[in-house]
């Protein structure tokens, strides 16, 4: 059950709406991943509601990858050993050649072999290879030794880094489906029994696969002929097998009630209410279509408003502005500020909010205040389920913005 206190009239109508619908999302098999069969349940889900209130809605699919459940087995069970998200899968034996820096890696002898990433090296994931929003130049430079050492296969033994995204330990060090090794991990204490079978064979097994599969947006207007507009987004995919309560069946029900509360808007600016199909993909496919569709309308936006981990039940809702000259900072600060669960917060640049700054386009971005707990604790993982959200917090974001949309 969702946490909160007594309600009544249509705030509690809200908060139980709210309630169902995470509930509904987080429900969807296998998971909401972008491209499964839960995904599209999930997105069909989102475009049935916004059309029954009256708003014009655009869902056009685009191809992506998704991947089925896969397996890893080294040494015939001997080492516990996980196949990562959208690896290819091999059956191998080869010698084990083991490194831990950049350096040791730029200098092995490692074609054919499996080669076992540990220490340093595998300090935090590495961006997809060609990840547009954010791709360092230290990640690409593995990536393309990687690739230019060619071994048969990797295994990379992590442990939980409190300082990245996600809470998973081990985390798969490479999540790409444009990369062509097949890729294993485990945790850091099984690589340091591993390393000790350096310059042996072993045998690594690998089931895993990727098959082209499709998405979609969902893209719900009202007013579509404005000059000016307002855009409303969160993500509606969740990372791989986590039920994704928070990260961000959240965002997606505060939507949902900002698309109910302005049903009856008639002001000057067109509002675009976007479920975004792809935070947590490895190639950003939604927003990649979003961009590949829209783009070009990004100078008509007065503002781009994200929701993501909104809810938490330690907290308040914190948000942040990006890029607002200070008149229009002054009119959110205006809106936002009769609500006591509403606090100003840090920037984070690690959400949807970004492809509109990047663009050009003011944004506001909503978000856990102890977002940084969440992270270290929930994200990602099984842990990220429907009782750690709070349905009241919900509704006061999306009334929030209801007022903030009518006041600009």
């Amino acid at each position: 059950m969702f946490s909160g206190y007594p309600r009544r009239g249509a705030e509690h109508q809200y908060a139980q709406r709210a309630a169902e619908d995470i509930e509904r999302l987080c429900s969807v098999r296998p998971n909401r991943r972008t491209g499964s069969a839960g995904n599209r349940a999930a997105t069909s889900f989102f475009g049935r509601r916004v059309r029954r209130l009256g708003y014009d809605v655009d869902a056009m699919p685009f191809g992506c990858l998704d991947h089925p459940a896969a397996s890893a087995s080294l040494e015939r069970g001997r080492f516990e050993v996980m196949a990562s998200p959208y690896t290819l899968g091999c059956d191998v034996r080869a010698g084990l050649v083991a490194v831990s820096t950049v350096g040791q890696l730029a200098r092995a002898d490692c074609a054919g072999r499996i080669l076992l990433l540990r220490g340093a090296i595998c300090a935090e994931q590495l961006m997809p290879k060609n990840f547009v929003f954010y791709n360092p130049e230290q990640h690409r430079r593995v990536i393309a030794l990687l690739e230019q050492k060619r071994p048969a296969a990797i295994v990379a033994a992590t442990r939980r880094n409190p300082d990245l995204v996600g809470a998973l330990d081990p985390f798969p060090l490479i999540v790409d489906g444009d990369f062509a090794i097949p890729c294993a991990h485990c945790r850091d204490r099984v690589g340091r029994e591993l390393a000790k079978l350096a310059g042996r064979r072993v045998h690594l097994k690998i089931e895993g696969g990727r098959r082209r599969a499709r998405g979609s947006n969902v893209v719900a207007r009202r007013n579509a002929g404005a000059a000016r507009k307002v855009v409303l987004t969160a993500h509606i995919d969740a990372y791989e097998d986590s039920p994704g309560a928070s990260d961000n069946a959240s965002g997606i029900a505060v939507l949902l009630l900002c698309a109910e509360m302005l049903a009856d808007y008639g002001g000057a600016l067109g509002v675009e209410i976007v479920a975004l199909n792809g935070e947590d993909h490895y190639s950003a496919a939604g927003q990649m279509d979003y961009l590949g569709r829209y783009g070009d309308g990004m100078p008509g936006i007065a503002l781009a408003v994200n929701v993501d981990d909104v809810g938490y039940v330690k907290g308040r809702t914190a948000y942040s502005l990006y890029g607002c000259a200070k008149r229009l900072g002054r009119r959110v600060g205006k809106a936002l500020a009769d609500y006591n669960g509403l606090v100003p917060g840090d920037p984070w640049h690690s959400g949807d909010h970004m492809i509109f700054v990047q663009a050009g386009v003011p944004a506001v971005a909503f978000t856990a205040e102890l977002m940084d707990e969440l992270m270290r604790t929930v994200t990602h993982t099984e842990r990220d389920t429907p009782d750690i959200v709070n349905a009241d917090k919900l509704v006061e974001v999306a009334r929030a913005l209801d007022g903030l949309v009518r006041a600009l």
